[in-house]
């Protein structure tokens, strides 16, 4: 099971006023989307070991990348997102700011972990 990072953002108030359901799982936006958007990918999920037996959960570690076409709506989508996901998981790092040159885009992401009981 995925961490629920599309129903987080998608039920947030300020993101969904801003990218409405364009929400999309394994880094991966449709080809003519309209923007702005998000995505998101799994990068690790580790389990917690434990010694006496199973692990009791996995530490997912997600990146979410936001796109917008202005430089203040990417501020303000990132600001967005980063505040809904702080409600359930541990943002760690913000990074990746800067102009997709192909379709010139803004772009800026953030790391989180997220810990899923199994």
């Amino acid at each position: 099971m995925l961490p629920p990072i599309y129903l987080i953002l998608s039920q947030d108030a300020a993101t969904a006023e801003i990218v409405g359901m364009r929400i999309y799982p394994h880094a991966e936006a449709p080809q003519d989307v309209a923007r702005p958007y998000v995505t998101w990918f799994v990068v690790a999920a580790p389990p917690d070991l434990v010694l006496d037996g199973p692990p009791p959960s996995d530490r997912w570690t997600i990146q979410i990348d936001c796109w917008h076409p202005t430089s203040a709506g990417i501020v303000q989508l990132t600001s967005a997102v980063r505040s809904a996901i702080e409600q359930h998981a541990c943002v760690t790092t913000l990074f990746l700011n800067g102009r997709e040159p192909e379709t010139g885009l803004y772009r800026m992401a953030l790391q989180l972990d997220y810990l899923l009981s199994r």
